[in-house]
Formats: structure tokens, C-alpha cells, sequence
């Protein structure tokens, strides 16, 4: 690294810093906007081929089917939509308002239920949709804690304390990962909160649903459920499925569990009166405009697929990450809940503490084509330094690997981790098995290259 530009901006009694970097790889002169413009091309080139070779294992990424990434490229990116189809602020929607009620009325039937709403830009752009439908300023909500695996946008620093709501977490078990059911129902019968939140961006094990139902039912609270990661879990009758469990409304982001584009979804069996309208409203006008008319199209494609192929899919992730946790853990890494199986979803997660941390070890891992992320444990107080790694099973599994596979993928982590070899040792060793597995699986056009990077011939 050779410069860095801080600018610092107070807000509300916070300093804020935007770290403006120039890295190794750009030019030391940039003469031209063509320069530039080539540089970038090449640069996401670069990234391409570096996926290609590596072993891509964060737990909240996936790679799109070629038809869906056909139509993301498509001229629906540069246009204008606004409101629901047929009921348009725009001209020139004629096939997006086709487009996007496929979409509606296929995860209707993937997901099973009475309404789905497809305009969310985003999974945490959902959930704010879906806090303004259901909770206003100064209501109580009660959600999983950071630390225990909630997302940020459960919590006070993230959309919770956006729409000013007042958040209560619920008693954890470290041993099973999961909440205690028996302390949270004291929890809600003491809080009694306007809406109950359920769903984590480390989740092992379904959540306990059933076992709450009376209590919904005793406080009145709306249940909602937060499914981005195991969203293609559940389309797949895999995991849980929350809306026949007591859930009221269900987000999500469509590209994890659910290999579709970086979009949000809603959907919901509306047993609430006026739950319907509420929802549209919180999307549009609450926090959406246009919608990212190319992704609605690309997850269209997605739903389609996953109707398909969803099934084989999801138990074939969870069959991998149950076999990948299996083989780290006979190669000595420490995999949290082995006494439940380690897993019921796509998602492994390893103390790393004994070996320098999370951060080092994913650093480390990605200095040999392998990409984890550092993950906070419920023992740690630090964001900065978790003791944890997260790793996910769905990209691998999208790009064809089986159970037998996650033993190579385990030695290649240990190499590293256990046997402290060269990472740039072990990347050549990556490279060489992932030639093996760059092709996407589970979609129409079934073999087609994952990484491959569409180019106009030549240089500018």
C-alpha cells in the first residue's frame, strides 16, 4: 500500500474515517480515462481467474446459473420501475411487469405460501421493508445477539436502531448454538414485545419454533423470520420450514442457500389482517424505488430453477457441510457442536483460537486460494479479533463437489492451519484440485464455466 487519503466527518458525535487507498497493483500515473477503464477490466479479470482457482467458502455467497447471469446483462439494468405491475409510475415496463409476476407467482409456489414481494434490492433492504410494516419508533422487538450469530441488521448499530426500535436479545446456548427455548419464553412473556425476530447469520440448527408457538399466541406479537441464509434450504424442504411453524412473515437475500442475483425477497401466508398492504408500502414507497429491474429477472430464472433442481440441491449442501465438519474435525480443528452433528445447514464453524484467531487464520487461508471469513464466537468481545472462521458448503456444492470431496477440502485447510506449510505452497495445490470443479451444477445449461469473464476482444 502506498498512500492513503483520510477525510473525517462528524456525525452525531462519532468520527467517521473514508480511507481513500491506492494499492500495489494500480498504476503509479493514471494519464487517461482509457487507462483507467482498462485497468478496471483487467483488475475484475484478475478477480475472475482468482476465483476460478480458489476454494470459495464464505457461507453468504454463491455463483449465478448462466441464464441468470444471461439476463442480468440485459438493457432491464438501465431502466425504471416503480410500484406494482400494471400499476406503474413509468411507461416502458411492459415486460417487466410480466417478468416480475412470474417471478411473484413462482415463489409463491416454491415457498409455498400466499404472497411474495420481489422488489427488495437487498436482504437487509427487506428486513427494513418488513420493520416498517410491522414496528414503529419506541416498539420492543426481540432478536438473536450479534455475538450469538444475529445479523446487524437485528441490532441497535444496524436497521433496528434505524427505525428506532428498542431490541432485546434472547438467552443463548453456546453448547447447541441455538437459542434456549425455555429462556425465551420468559423472555417474551416478559418483554411482550410488538414483533418477534428469528434467523442468524451463523445458523447450524433450525430455530425451536414450534416449541414458542403457544407463547406467540399468549403475547400477540408478530413472528418474523429472517431466512437469507437458509432461504434455498427451506425452498428446497430442507432445514425448517417456518411459515407452517408459526411465522408470520419471512426476508431474505437471494444469493446464498438460493444461488440467485444480490436481490431481497418477502413472502408471507398474510394471516394478519392488513399484513398485506403493510408490507407493499414498506417496500414502496418505504425503502425501495426502482427495483433492480435485471435482478428480478435473474431471480425469476433462479425460482424457476430451484423448482427444478432445489431439492437435490439443498441436501447435497447439507450433505457437504455435515461431511466437511466431520473431516476437520478428525483432523483435530475444533468444530463447534459436535455432539449435535455440527450442522444442519450450509454453515461450519471452527474455534481457531489455539491458532492465532480468526483473523490471522482467514488471512492466512486466503494467502492460499481458500476463502473463509473471521466470525465472532459467543465467548468473544472483540469484532476485530473473533476467535472464529465461518465456512460455507453452497458454492461448492453449486460447482459439483460430493461428500468424498470435503476430505481434500479439509486436508488443504489443515496443510495450512494444522501443518503451518507455505500458503503459497498450498495454493498451488488449491489450483490443481479446483481445475476439477469450475463449472456450475443444479440449473439449466448445466456445465457451463462458473468464472468465466465476458469480454470485448482487445484492448482499448
Amino acid at each position: 500500500m502506498r498512500a492513503a487519503i483520510l477525510c473525517y466527518e462528524s456525525t452525531r458525535g462519532c468520527v467517521l474515517a473514508n480511507t481513500f487507498l491506492m494499492f500495489d497493483g494500480f498504476p503509479d500515473t493514471v494519464k487517461t480515462s482509457r487507462e483507467i477503464v482498462q485497468h478496471v477490466r483487467n483488475t475484475t479479470n484478475q478477480h475472475n481467474n482468482w476465483f476460478k482457482e480458489s476454494l470459495p467458502l464464505i457461507a453468504s455467497e454463491n455463483v449465478l446459473s448462466p441464464a441468470a447471469r444471461e439476463v442480468m446483462n440485459s438493457d432491464l439494468h438501465n431502466r425504471y420501475a416503480e410500484g406494482l405491475p400494471g400499476k406503474r409510475y413509468y411507461q416502458g415496463n411492459i415486460f417487466i411487469d410480466e417478468i416480475e409476476s412470474v417471478c411473484e407467482e413462482l415463489a409463491r409456489e416454491v415457498f409455498r405460501c400466499k404472497f411474495a414481494d420481489v422488489r427488495s434490492v437487498s436482504g437487509t433492504v427487506a428486513n427494513l421493508a418488513v420493520l416498517m410494516a410491522t414496528a414503529k419508533p419506541g416498539d420492543k422487538m426481540t432478536a438473536v445477539g450479534l455475538s450469538d450469530g444475529g445479523h446487524i441488521s437485528h441490532a441497535k448499530i444496524g436497521a433496528l436502531g434505524l427505525r428506532g426500535v428498542r431490541g432485546h436479545n434472547y438467552p443463548f446456548d453456546r453448547k447447541t448454538m441455538n437459542i434456549d427455548p425455555e429462556g425465551t419464553k420468559r423472555l417474551l412473556r416478559e418483554v411482550k414485545p410488538k414483533v418477534a425476530l428469528f434467523g442468524q447469520s451463523v445458523y447450524l440448527f433450525p430455530t425451536p419454533l414450534k416449541d414458542l408457538q403457544d407463547t406467540f399466541a399468549e403475547i400477540g406479537c408478530t413472528v418474523w423470520y429472517d431466512a437469507a441464509h437458509v432461504l434455498g434450504l427451506i425452498a428446497g424442504n430442507r432445514f425448517q420450514d417456518p411459515l407452517r411453524e408459526g411465522v408470520d412473515v419471512i426476508s431474505g437475500s437471494t444469493h446464498k442457500t438460493l444461488p440467485g442475483p444480490q436481490h431481497g425477497i418477502i413472502i408471507s401466508d398474510l394471516v394478519k389482517e392488513g399484513m398485506e398492504s403493510a408490507l407493499r408500502r414498506g417496500v414502496f414507497p418505504g425503502v425501495t424505488s426502482n427495483h433492480h429491474l435485471h435482478s428480478v429477472a435473474a431471480l425469476a430464472v433462479t425460482l424457476a430453477e430451484t423448482r427444478e433442481f432445489g431439492e437435490a440441491y439443498a441436501d447435497q449442501t447439507i450433505r457437504n457441510a455435515k461431511a466437511l465438519a466431520q473431516a476437520l474435525h478428525e483432523r483435530g480443528f475444533d468444530v463447534l457442536c459436535e455432539p449435535n452433528g455440527f450442522t444442519e445447514s450450509h454453515t461450519v464453524v471452527v474455534d481457531v483460537e489455539d491458532h492465532h484467531g480468526g483473523a490471522k487464520v482467514a488471512k492466512s487461508l486466503e494467502d492460499a486460494n481458500i476463502i473463509v471469513n473471521k466470525n465472532l464466537l459467543p465467548w468473544d468481545d472483540d469484532p476485530v479479533r473473533p476467535s472464529g472462521i465461518r465456512i460455507g458448503s453452497q458454492e461448492i456444492t453449486r460447482l459439483g463437489m460430493k461428500e468424498n470431496d470435503m476430505a481434500e477440502v479439509s486436508e488443504l485447510i489443515s496443510s495450512v492451519v494444522m501443518k503451518s506449510r507455505p500458503p503459497t505452497e498450498v495454493k498451488d495445490s488449491v489450483r490443481e484440485f479446483k481445475r476439477g470443479f469450475t463449472k456450475v451444477h443444479y440449473c439449466f445449461f448445466e456445465g457451463e464455466e462458473a468464472y468465466d469473464y465476458p469480454t470485448y476482444d482487445g484492448e482499448l
